[in-house]
C-alpha cells in the first residue's frame, strides 16, 4: 500500500472541504460515502504533510484553525480546478461524462428535480450526479467560483455575466397570499392589507430584496415583524392568520401542507415579476446545458405552470414557460 502521509492529495483536499464544510468527521464521512476512522486519518494526512493543524476537532462542532480558514480558500480553488479540468475532458463526449455538479433552487426540489435526474440518469449511465439545492444567491456564487457546472436559479438582475450562457426557463409573477377569507369576495384589497402584518421573505436573499425594491418604487410602507427565508413557515403563519405575504406561485405551491388555508390574489399595486434560468459556463459542457433546459421545460409546464393556472386562473400568461 502506498502511504499518503506525507503528500497533500486531491482526496486529502476533497475531505478538508467536506469536513469544513459539515462541522463534524461523522457528517464529512457519510457526505462522501467513507467510514468516519478514513475521513479522519486523511485529515492526519494531510495536516502532517502541510505540518499545520487544520481543523480543532476537539469543539463540538469542529472548527477551522487560522491556518486552516487560510488554506481553505487554497483548496477549494484547488478543488474547483481539478473538477472542472475532469469536465472538460470528459465532455468531449458527453456519453463519458463522470462528474455533473448540478445546482437547483429549492423551489424545485420536491417535484421537478427528482424528475429531471431521473431522466438525465437513463441517459448518462456512467454520471454521477453532485445535486446542491439552495438559494438563488447562493447557486450563482458556487457557479461563479466553478464548485457547481449547471445552476438552475432565479435570474440575479445584475449585468450580463460574459463567461456565462443563460437558458431562460419560466417567467412568473408574485401574489399576495392571506389567510382564508381574509377578503371577502369584491372587496379592494389594499385596505384589508394595510391591516395586517406583512409576513416578510429575508432580505438576505435575492426574492427578499426584490420584494423589498419593489415596495420601494411603489412608495408603500407596510408594517412588518417576521423575516423569514421558509415557504412553509411563511405559509404556515398566514395559514394561522398572523399576517399576509408576498411570494410567487411556485412559493405556494412548494408549501402544499398550508396552501388550502390561504387565499391568493394578483398584486394589488404594479405588477413585479421573475424569471428563472439555466445558466452554465459558456463553451465548457458542449451544448448539454440546452438539451437540460429543453428537458426542463415540458416538466415546468407538467408540474408547474398548468398546476398554478388550475387553481389560480387569473395568472394566465404571467405565468409561462419561456
Amino acid at each position: 500500500m502506498t502511504d499518503n502521509a506525507g503528500r497533500v492529495t486531491l482526496w486529502g483536499i476533497e475531505v478538508f472541504l467536506a469536513a469544513a464544510e459539515e462541522g463534524s468527521v461523522s457528517a464529512a464521512a457519510r457526505r462522501l460515502g467513507a467510514s468516519p476512522s478514513a475521513v479522519s486519518q486523511q485529515l492526519s494526512n494531510l495536516e502532517t504533510a502541510l505540518g499545520v493543524v487544520l481543523i480543532d476537532r476537539s469543539r463540538r462542532p469542529a472548527q477551522l484553525t487560522p491556518s486552516g480558514a487560510m488554506f481553505r480558500l487554497r483548496a477549494q480553488r484547488i478543488w474547483n480546478e481539478a473538477m472542472q479540468a475532469r469536465t472538460e475532458l470528459a465532455v468531449r463526449d458527453l456519453a463519458n461524462l463522470t462528474d455533473l455538479r448540478l445546482g437547483m433552487i429549492e423551489d424545485f426540489d420536491s417535484d421537478v428535480t427528482p424528475r429531471l435526474i431521473s431522466d438525465m440518469g437513463g441517459e448518462l449511465q456512467q454520471c454521477r450526479f453532485l445535486l446542491e439545492t439552495g438559494a438563488s444567491h447562493r447557486l450563482h456564487d458556487q457557479l461563479e467560483t466553478r464548485a457547481l457546472d449547471v445552476i438552475v436559479a432565479a435570474d440575479p438582475g445584475t449585468e450580463a455575466m460574459a463567461w456565462a450562457e443563460v437558458h431562460p426557463l419560466l417567467e412568473e409573477p408574485f401574489i399576495v397570499a392571506v389567510p382564508k377569507g381574509a377578503i371577502p369576495p369584491g372587496d379592494e384589497a389594499m385596505p384589508h392589507l394595510r391591516r395586517m402584518p406583512l409576513i416578510h421573505y429575508t432580505e438576505r436573499q435575492l426574492m427578499g430584496r426584490q420584494i423589498s425594491a419593489h415596495l420601494a418604487q411603489q412608495r408603500l410602507r407596510l408594517s412588518h415583524r417576521f423575516e423569514i427565508d421558509s415557504y412553509h413557515a411563511i405559509m404556515a403563519m398566514v395559514a394561522s392568520g398572523a399576517g399576509w405575504t408576498i411570494l410567487t406561485p411556485l412559493g405556494y405551491l412548494h408549501a402544499r401542507r398550508f396552501r388550502d388555508d390561504a387565499d391568493v390574489l394578483p398584486l394589488p399595486f404594479a405588477p413585479l415579476s421573475r424569471r428563472i434560468s439555466l445558466t452554465a459556463r459558456a463553451g465548457v459542457l458542449q451544448d448539454m446545458p440546452g438539451r437540460l433546459a429543453d428537458r426542463l421545460k415540458p416538466l415546468l409546464q407538467e408540474m408547474i405552470v398548468t398546476e398554478a393556472r388550475a387553481r389560480m386562473p387569473w395568472l394566465g400568461d404571467t405565468l409561462r414557460v419561456l
